[in-house]
């Protein structure tokens, strides 16, 4: 199991945390900071899901006018993992 911690960028959360398993499964997500039950919910719902999966499903979720969003930062902090 490989621990990530990726810092967002231009959100309300200062940070992501999370497991990727051996076939690149999520494991374990927790945001600091942000929309507590929303994040909750997110981690809820990508639990066991593939990474480069669900980095294709929340890409580009915008959160107003910012731009992006925590899960978009999230898809982010995947991508990254996976590179």
């Amino acid at each position: 199991m490989k621990h990530i911690t990726f810092q967002p960028r231009g959100v309300c959360s200062i940070q992501i945390d999370f497991d990727l398993d051996e076939e690149r499964n999520i494991h374990n997500v927790r945001f600091t900071g942000g929309c507590n039950g929303n994040l909750k919910a997110i981690g809820r719902l990508v639990e066991g899901k593939n990474a480069a999966e669900t980095a294709d499903l929340l890409r580009g979720n915008q959160c107003g006018m910012r731009g992006t969003s925590c899960a978009d930062q999230f898809a982010k902090a995947l991508d990254q993992a996976l590179a």
